[in-house]
């Protein structure tokens, strides 16, 4: 059973950071496939960040030069760190995870949600 629990949203101004993290259980990193998407208020999820067992990343046009995702395979843990923060920026931040991947990257179909953590940027 596959558990993401996500952690560390809350509200910052605009040119701040924030830095989330998702604690798996479950989930087998020898072969991963994780990410976080988001979502904001009246808009369709959006894919931020991916990164697979060999490092390899994918980000997001929206959130590039300002995101950073990284993994703790010890501490069987994700994160998300996130400067420079906008507005538009704002919404409820989910991780992800794959079961059956192929390309880890934005379009990848994630098995595996958590229940979100909300970012909200004040202009």
């Amino acid at each position: 059973h596959v558990r993401l629990v996500e952690s560390g949203g809350g509200s910052v101004q605009a040119g701040g950071s924030l830095g989330l993290s998702c604690a798996a259980s479950g989930y087998t990193y020898g072969s991963s496939c994780m990410g976080w998407f988001r979502q904001a208020p009246g808009k369709e999820r959006e894919g931020v960040a991916t990164i697979d067992s060999d490092g390899n990343i994918t980000y997001g046009d929206a959130v590039k030069g300002r995101f950073t995702i990284s993994k703790d395979n010890a501490k069987d843990t994700l994160y998300l760190q996130m400067n420079n923060l906008k507005p538009e920026d704002t919404g409820m931040y989910y991780c992800a995870a794959a079961y059956a991947w192929l390309v880890c990257d934005l379009q990848v179909l994630m098995d595996y949600w958590g229940k979100g953590t909300l970012v909200t940027i004040s202009s």
